[in-house]
């Protein structure tokens, strides 16, 4: 006679077969660069992956800036991560705030609903903008971090001009007219070439009643040269190529006060319309939810596999992770490295979970730093050999709209760039009817 086994257990007898094993839970905070490499290389295993980010898309930030200077829409540079990681059906993606870490229990805490448990541990949450103490500052001079603040240097650019259009006050105008940006960064020069492009166009095609010379571009670097991470060679092109531009480059210049519509640098007051801020990053505040102290700038000190130092089970990668290159130097925040290294590590939980492999180090290959400074302007540094001018341009454009997420978006990019190249005319360029919180106080409508 046969015993149905649930029967005998409910008798007081024993089964013995092994309860199924449960899937090895990897949770990854963050969903840039870093985070999705590493979603990506998990994809459609047996190992359960949760996704968590404070925002429902991921974006490409290296052309946030085309966003805040009208020369693209935010759709075209981000997309929804639940659209991004769609096709992978063992990735959960939840919305959500992490407001702690706790490793003993093994668990990521959230602002809504229960603490997400975790076996492996992925930290990719990136850096934001340091204001250096003056934190104040950051109402007056948004940085370019999130498409909120593109859109909004995008209104205050934008109303500035309808603003000067109106006035009759020359005084005004020329501070209406006058934008600065204080770091001499790749995204200082970014931005500062295409403010100069846009408003000089704007000026001779669309205003009527504003001058070309009334219209100021400035550039602020408390250091002795822009783009200081690049070869002098390099760095004095850019800043020619600027000042053709009208962009006027202002080095050794330590801000002292920022307002909305002031800048107090070197002693000397600016009245401004627009002020950005791209002087300096720092990491997450992801260190203190671990209680430990970040190095350099917040990032936390990683080991050769990416693993947090004094931490077996919590991995960090990105502007987050204090990760040093062969020649012992801290590797740069750059896309390339949290994306090299968010593939990286994908590859090694994926082995070591499932097939109990142990990583070994990260290596990083320098595929080339670049900046672009405005049409047919740019430069690449490769590290043993350099370019600038009209065919760095081409190969910066080729490479960004290689990175975009997907086919889509660098079809519609291309587009847009080969049009507005042709006609330079920018598509982009409107201001929200609600723009009270944008304008400066003495110009709030009656």
């Amino acid at each position: 006679m046969s015993i149905n086994p649930d029967m005998a257990i409910l008798r007081g007898g024993t089964d013995q077969r092994a309860a199924p094993a449960r899937p090895q839970r990897v949770v990854i905070i963050g969903a840039g660069f870093g985070g999705l490499a590493v979603a990506r290389e998990l994809g459609n295993s047996v190992i359960d992956v949760t996704v968590i980010d404070r925002r429902n898309h991921n974006l490409f930030q290296p052309l946030l800036y085309q966003v805040a200077t009208a020369a693209l829409s935010p759709a075209d540079i981000s997309e929804p991560i639940r659209r991004s990681l769609g096709r992978y059906r063992n990735i959960k993606v939840m919305l959500a705030h992490v407001h702690g870490i706790d490793p003993v229990a093994r668990t990521v805490l959230v602002d809504h609903g229960l603490p997400v448990p975790y076996d492996r541990l992925v930290i990719a949450t990136g850096s934001e903008y340091n204001y250096f103490g003056h934190d104040d500052w950051r109402a007056a001079a948004p940085g370019l971090k999130t498409i909120h603040e593109a859109r909004l240097i995008r209104q205050r650019l934008l109303l500035a001009f309808e603003r000067a259009e109106l006035s009759t006050d020359s005084e005004e105008k020329k501070a209406l007219l006058t934008s600065v940006i204080i770091g001499g960064g790749p995204t200082g020069v970014e931005m500062a070439g295409a403010i100069a492009e846009l408003g000089r166009f704007m000026i001779t095609r669309d205003f009527r009643r504003l001058a070309p010379e009334d219209f100021r571009v400035l550039l602020l670097e408390a250091g002795p040269r822009i783009l200081a991470a690049f070869p002098e060679k390099l760095t004095t092109y850019a800043a020619t190529e600027l000042k053709k531009m009208g962009v006027e480059v202002m080095t050794g210049e330590r801000v002292e006060e920022v307002t909305r519509d002031r800048v107090v640098a070197g002693g000397r007051t600016i009245l401004t319309g627009n002020v950005i801020w791209g002087a300096g990053v720092k990491a997450s505040p992801a260190a203190g939810w671990l209680n430990i102290e970040g190095k350099a700038g917040g990032r936390i000190p990683v080991d050769a596999d990416l693993r947090i130092t004094g931490f077996a089970d919590i991995f960090a990668i990105g502007d987050t992770a204090l990760g040093l290159g062969e020649d012992g130097k801290p590797l740069p925040a750059l896309a390339q490295v949290a994306k090299q290294q968010g593939q990286f590590l994908g590859q090694a939980l994926r082995a070591e979970l499932l097939d109990g492999r142990k990583p070994g180090a990260f290596h990083f290959h320098n595929r080339g730093n670049t900046a672009v400074i405005g049409r047919h302007a740019a430069i690449f540094d490769f590290g043993r050999w350099q370019l600038k001018g009209r065919l760095a341009w081409l190969l910066w454009a080729i490479v960004h709209v290689y990175l975009l997420v997907n086919f889509e978006k660098r079809l519609l990019v291309t587009i847009q760039w080969i049009w507005r190249y042709l006609t330079r005319q920018r598509g982009a360029r409107l201001i929200d009817e609600n723009v009270a919180s944008v304008l400066p106080a003495t110009t709030q409508p009656e």
